[in-house]
């Protein structure tokens, strides 16, 4: 009995093996390589397989999915002779799980090796500059070349990036330099700009300053010679219409006599030859009323008399040729 249940196990763990060996579950996005007696029979898909146990075996599973490899740093020469260390990033996707595993032996390796052998003849052909401005280029030309080499491998690659680009020491110290000398010489432009620009404006300022000062002083001074032309006008046309006669221009005149004669330098008055007509007239009115106060009152006649002798001795002190016989003034007690 005990070697029957002994036999009856082993029958049902073998049984157990086979469902095992038999049903196989693939993940998505991947995919498995199935041969029979090491010969290559067919590809087994995401999802429920059966194979057949014992015969078929499963040589690989591979995923589908986008895969990021980075690269180490590779030294590299430029066409001036400058080593530099560039790191490489590879976005690729295995799209045959057969060639990619019966191409190739080992498809990171050969990506790797290829990316380095490629990179090295691309930048061989590029000084440091321009190594270090067309990454873009350098991405596109090496992803053209690994595209067309992988597709027979059952790989695409889809990117391909240059991580870093580091140059010798001394380069990137003589760079810092020159970037440095660069934006001092750029922050000394934009400062002179800034200095003449405020220049500029300032002039502007002080030139419409001056313009609008002299306008508003010509607007001043038209003003006032409008306002005394005004006055004039308006004292004429009152004079014109009080109508007034050599009479009343003469008393006028007599009023400012005292002001004239104010201060000690006034020593001798101008006194117009026609104000003694004035005078002889405004006499004849004032004569009617008669000498004023005791024997040595204000005579108007006389007061004309000796206004108009002091008008022609003025006249000939100022002109110094013709004029009558300078009279001097009675005193007035």
């Amino acid at each position: 009995m005990s070697s029957i249940i002994i036999v009856l196990i082993i029958l049902v763990v073998l049984v157990f093996i086979a469902l095992v060996k038999t049903i196989q579950v693939i993940p998505q996005a991947s995919a498995a390589i199935v041969e029979r007696f090491g010969r290559y029979t067919r590809t087994l898909n995401a999802g429920l397989n059966i194979v057949v146990p014992f015969i078929d075996s499963i040589r690989n599973r591979i995923d589908l999915r986008e895969q990021v490899v980075p690269f180490p740093p590779q030294p590299v020469i430029t066409q001036d002779n400058l080593v530099v260390n560039i790191d490489t990033v590879i976005y690729y996707q295995v799209t045959d799980a057969r060639a990619a595993t019966y191409e190739v032996a080992s498809y990171i390796q050969a990506i790797e090796q290829l990316t380095v052998t490629t990179l090295r003849n691309i930048i061989g052909g590029m000084d440091l500059e321009r190594t270090l401005t067309s990454r873009e280029e350098i991405n596109a030309a090496l992803r053209g070349v690994l595209d067309e080499a992988t597709g027979k491998w059952g790989i695409r690659v889809n990117r391909v990036e240059l991580k870093a680009i580091e140059p010798p020491t001394s380069i990137q110290d003589s760079m810092e330099k020159q970037m440095r000398a660069d934006r001092d010489k750029r922050a000394a432009i934009l400062q002179a700009e800034g200095v003449r620009q405020s220049e500029i404006l300032r002039a502007e300022g002080e030139k419409q300053s001056s313009i609008l000062r002299a306008e508003g002083e010509a607007k001043a001074a038209a003003l006032k010679a409008e306002g005394e032309a005004q006055a004039i006008r308006t004292v004429f046309e009152s004079i014109h219409a009080g109508d007034a006669d050599q009479k009343l221009l003469a008393y006028q005149y007599l009023q400012m006599l005292p002001k004239i004669a104010e201060g000690d330098a006034n020593k001798l008055w101008i006194v117009p030859s026609e104000i003694g007509d004035a005078l002889k007239g405004l006499s004849g009115a004032m004569g009617n009323f008669g000498p004023m106060g005791g024997g040595s009152g204000f005579n108007p006649q006389n007061a004309g008399k000796a206004a108009a002798a002091e008008g022609s001795s003025a006249g000939n002190g100022a002109n110094g040729t013709n004029g009558t016989t300078r009279r001097e003034q009675p005193p007035i007690d």
